[in-house]
């Protein structure tokens, strides 16, 4: 991210008004290897042709903001592998990290791990550290520090069907876990501010928080994301949550959030009642069923009836509901970022 793109960021998420529309995108592994003509194995295990996919990305489309930007992870194996979760990786495959908890008394003992050694976490780092000097000689700066949230780590640790019965069951160890699970997320967000000072944003996915319900959430998730959000100090505090439910909307402000990306099953309009107009939103035109399988002019019109009924767009940067999905074409993300541009 620039610094022209992240002052423009500021600005949205403080009310100001922007025009155009700014456009916005989360992109990671799932899109960008298949993008840029390589494999997945190669995006994680070669810097150069990770950098490479990245640096293609902006340079392809210079007035899109991409979210975090030049993200350094593994898939959804990054935590978990500190934690001493198996992780598996194929040519052309997203990873997937095996579970390690099984009974209550797992879920008590789990141990917070060392974020200098531990798992993958190091290798996260140093490629940051190593790509760095590029990225900045792009004009570009590596601004967030990343994490996936802690229920979404428990449900890889546990398994998600076993993680929600387990809250029900199991409520007093799930506590305990999740207390492990934030102070380690805390230590991680801190050293990653750490190590990239020019690190000023926050940015947590956890979809497992959308599958609760209010008295679940407010007991479960809320205390853990508040914390996790407020590890570091800084500018914007972005939360990824795309799963079906409007449950953590109105808690989003007191817990810190000051950017959501949500669900494209839910309105903009609806999305800025239930947050009452206090968190900037990124969204939300289905990212696979429109902007990846559709064709230019349904990604038009599917921008077109994303603001029919929104007056108030002070608080929006146009983007999907989820990250991009995989197979996006090159057309699709010009027609979105044209049709934003056109808007009234």
């Amino acid at each position: 991210m620039n610094n022209l793109q992240w002052n423009q960021l500021v600005k949205v998420i403080r009310g100001d008004i922007v025009k155009p529309l700014p456009t916005g995108f989360i992109i990671d592994s799932p899109w960008l290897p298949g993008w840029a003509g390589i494999s997945i194995m190669d995006y994680f295990s070669s810097e150069t042709k990770w950098l490479a996919a990245n640096l293609k990305a902006i340079r392809s489309f210079p007035d899109i903001t991409f979210l975090p930007g030049f993200w350094s992870e593994y898939g959804m194996c990054t935590e978990p592998s500190a934690f001493g979760a198996k992780c598996v990786f194929h040519e052309n495959e997203l990873p997937f990290a095996d579970k390690i908890i099984e009974t209550p008394q797992q879920m008590e003992a789990l141990r917070k791990p060392d974020v200098l050694t531990d798992g993958l976490l190091p290798f996260v780092l140093r490629r940051l550290q190593h790509a760095r000097p590029e990225i900045e000689k792009e004009g570009h700066f590596i601004k967030f520090a990343v994490a996936r949230g802690p229920l979404n780590i428990a449900s890889f640790l546990m398994g998600t069907t076993e993680f929600m019965i387990a809250l029900k069951e199991s409520p007093r160890e799930c506590h305990v876990m999740l207390n492990t699970i934030t102070d380690f997320l805390c230590d991680w967000l801190r050293l990653q501010q750490k190590t990239i000072p020019t690190i000023d944003g926050v940015f947590l996915l956890d979809d497992i928080a959308g599958f609760l319900g209010e008295e679940d959430f407010v007991e479960f998730a809320a205390p853990y994301l508040k914390r996790s959000f407020n590890a570091i100090k800084t500018e914007v505090r972005f939360f990824h949550n795309d799963a079906g439910g409007l449950v953590c909307a109105p808690h989003l402000a007191d817990i810190g959030v000051n950017l959501f990306n949500f669900s494209f099953q839910h309105g903009i309009q609806e999305m800025l009642d239930k947050t009452g107009n206090k968190v900037t939103l990124l969204g939300n035109l289905p990212p696979r069923d429109v902007l990846a399988a559709g064709t230019p002019a349904d990604v038009s019109k599917g921008i077109a009836e994303m603001f029919t009924d929104v007056p108030d767009r002070r608080r929006i940067i146009a983007s999907c509901g989820g990250g991009m999905s995989q197979n996006t074409p090159t057309s699709n993300i010009e027609a979105f970022a044209k049709a934003v541009n056109d808007l009234a």
